[in-house]
């Protein structure tokens, strides 16, 4: 079964949870957030694993599975 994850740009990421751009890339560099890279080659940060906790890397909550 594939499941279709939701994305957003960098800049958008940046607006939603109030922190800069340099912020998402060292998240990124980090591991703390996942990415894909377009065919054009932006990159395009996985909803949710912007609101993960750290630490719960492949857990998810209650709501999170609902």
């Amino acid at each position: 079964m594939m499941i279709d994850r939701k994305t957003i740009s960098i800049m958008k990421a940046c607006e939603l949870v109030g922190v800069s751009r340099r912020t998402i890339y060292n998240w990124i560099a980090s591991g703390k957030v996942e990415y894909v890279r377009t065919a054009g080659g932006s990159v395009r940060i996985f909803v949710d694993t912007l609101w993960r906790e750290p630490g719960r890397a492949g857990e998810m909550t209650t709501k999170e599975a609902s």
